[in-house]
């Protein structure tokens, strides 16, 4: 029997309005990825995380404590071991 690592907690900022957000969350269903969304513009404390972190738009991807500003596939494939 095969037994899976626990995921990484991965946390998804978006914004309604956002194509790279769809993309970002498409990719995660696609890979079964669980993720928790905050759409920033409904949460100021988020937006301002994000910002804390050297992110100017959205999407964001934190994935365990790492940050990821936009959808950059590779990276984000890497720290999940897709």
């Amino acid at each position: 029997m095969e037994t899976r690592k626990p995921q990484k907690r991965v946390v998804l900022f978006t914004s309604p309005t956002c194509k790279w957000c769809n993309a970002a969350k498409a990719h995660m269903k696609k890979h079964k990825v669980r993720f928790r969304e905050i759409d920033i513009t409904k949460d100021a404390k988020a937006a301002k995380d994000c910002e804390r972190h050297g992110c100017r738009g959205v999407p964001v991807v934190m994935i365990g404590s790492q940050w990821i500003c936009g959808f950059d596939q590779k990276k984000i494939d890497k720290l999940l071991g897709l």
